[in-house]
């Protein structure tokens, strides 16, 4: 049922500006022909339903729907106040094609993402985040977990020289995985004739987790590394490789990877020296994990990431920004 619901408001001359303004209702939505507790009804249904939908199922415009789920989501953030965070995750995620990338910084204690901007992913994208937080909570970081970008390494030690580095476990094995597929290319380009039809349409089942394949995935994956020594040879060295993380002492890891690095020899894969050499130059970034105070959750900016594709997906890309931004950073907090 349509209510009409007619009210008096006051009028004010207002002696500082000299203009008239109208009394404001807090009960009144940011658009005043809808109540307050209506956009944040509205915004709830967002959550789990797409904006068309709800749209069509309120008999509301699209536009109309859209800036009363934006007033929902402004107040979860008000409620969840500033963040003092102790350990960050940073990583960039693409918002468009064309190498357009913004940064998203979350509060893994707290498992929730507390920022998003930037114009890049470069150093001064980064020391926005950090001026937004200010100089006090910047300092009370201890960890930051990170990619092997440069400018986020170099931008949090110096707004926050306290924390120590830690690169992120997946972002880690995913330079592991492209090493086992070039591996993978360069044995295809090696072989010819018939010795190709093992190797030819196994790249995602020799990259994957061998507990996440089905029962013909690890049939042909048996037959395959059968077929190739160096494929067997290198997918051993890479399912070896995650134990890595395992130590509680940094000697102990150290050891690990010297003797992994020494089954390199002789074996003639060269993506995987080049591994081994990336390491190397990133090792104090890597052994900050095995510092017990170190040990936090290394897969919630990766789950979060996954979150933000499927969001965008589901919307056939998002071109208004600061919509994106607040559905990122409310993703992960509890209803109004």
């Amino acid at each position: 049922m349509r209510i009409l619901l007619e009210l008096e408001l006051r009028r004010v001359d207002c002696r500082r500006c000299g203009a008239v303004k109208r009394e404001r209702l807090d009960f009144l939505a940011d658009n005043p022909r809808y109540t307050k507790r209506f956009a944040f009804y509205v915004g709830q249904r967002c959550r789990s339903a797409s904006i068309k939908d709800i749209a069509a199922e309120l008999g509301l415009e699209w536009h109309t729907v859209k800036e009363l789920e934006k007033q929902y989501m402004r107040a979860q953030l008000r409620r969840a106040g500033t963040p003092g965070p102790q350990v960050i995750g940073i990583d960039e995620i693409s918002i468009r094609k064309g190498h357009t990338y913004r940064i998203v910084v979350s509060d893994l204690i707290r498992r929730r993402p507390i920022w998003f901007g930037g114009t890049d992913r470069s150093e001064a994208s980064m020391d926005e985040c950090f001026q937004w937080l200010g100089a006090k909570q910047s300092a009370g970081i201890r960890l930051a977990v990170m990619d092997m970008w440069k400018p986020f390494r170099n931008a949090t030690q110096r707004s926050a020289p306290k924390a120590s580095i830690l690169f992120d476990k997946f972002h880690v094995l995913r330079h592991l995985g492209d090493a086992l597929d070039k591996v993978r290319t360069s044995e295809y380009a090696r072989l010819s004739g018939q010795d190709r039809r093992f190797i030819k349409g196994q790249k995602y089942t020799l990259l994957a987790h061998r507990h996440n394949l089905t029962l013909e995935g690890k049939k042909s994956l048996k037959l395959l590394l059968a077929a190739n020594k160096r494929l067997n040879t290198a997918s051993l060295l890479k399912e070896s490789f995650g134990q890595l993380w395992s130590y509680r002492r940094e000697a102990w890891a150290r050891r690990f990877f010297e003797n992994w690095r020494a089954a390199l020899k002789w074996q003639r894969l060269k993506p995987f020296e080049r591994f081994a050499a990336m390491i190397e130059r990133h090792w104090a970034g890597i052994a900050a994990y095995c510092q017990p105070e170190n040990k936090v959750a290394l897969g919630f900016v990766e789950g979060l990431n996954n979150k933000i594709r499927v969001m965008q997906r589901r919307a056939y890309g998002l071109r208004d920004e600061e919509y994106l931004r607040l559905k990122i950073l409310t993703t992960m907090l509890p209803p109004l």
